[in-house]
């Protein structure tokens, strides 16, 4: 047993000398929390679909490329019942991952008439709620 817990420490030991990385600066320090930087042009790459509706709530789920900037962000349903106006908005917490090149939006609409055509489009905020200027098309559900 003592044998396995040696190759780890060996392998780090060996990859901290190879690098040079002996030390943990401030300035690694900032650069290991620092945000990943905003990007230039977010699209959507996939949806805006809706995953399920019943007679009074909804779930939509849609991917972009990562939109970076703040970790924490929003997926965001703009809808109403006349195209022209979307009063209602819908939003879920989301806590972006830097390491990968896009993000998975889910948000659930709750308080939905039965019955119901709906129109919508969805979006995605960072935390301060300012928008990242990724509409998608309009598109239209019916509740059951």
């Amino acid at each position: 047993m003592n044998r396995l817990l040696l190759i780890p420490t060996a392998t780090v030991a060996l990859t901290l000398i190879a690098t040079g990385n002996f030390f943990f600066s401030p300035q690694a320090a900032a650069q290991a929390t620092s945000s990943p930087k905003q990007t230039s042009r977010v699209h959507i790459t996939k949806g805006p679909a809706l995953e399920s509706a019943h007679g009074d709530w909804a779930i939509f789920t849609w991917t972009s490329n990562n939109p970076g900037g703040s970790d924490e962000h929003f997926g965001v349903v703009h809808y109403g019942t006349d195209p022209k106006n979307l009063s209602q908005t819908a939003k879920s917490h989301i806590r972006l991952n830097p390491a990968h090149s896009y993000t998975v939006f889910r948000v659930r609409v709750d308080g939905l008439t039965p019955k119901t055509t709906y129109y919508y489009k969805v979006d995605s905020a960072n935390a301060s709620g300012a928008s990242d200027k990724v509409p998608s098309p309009l598109k239209t559900f019916m509740t059951q």
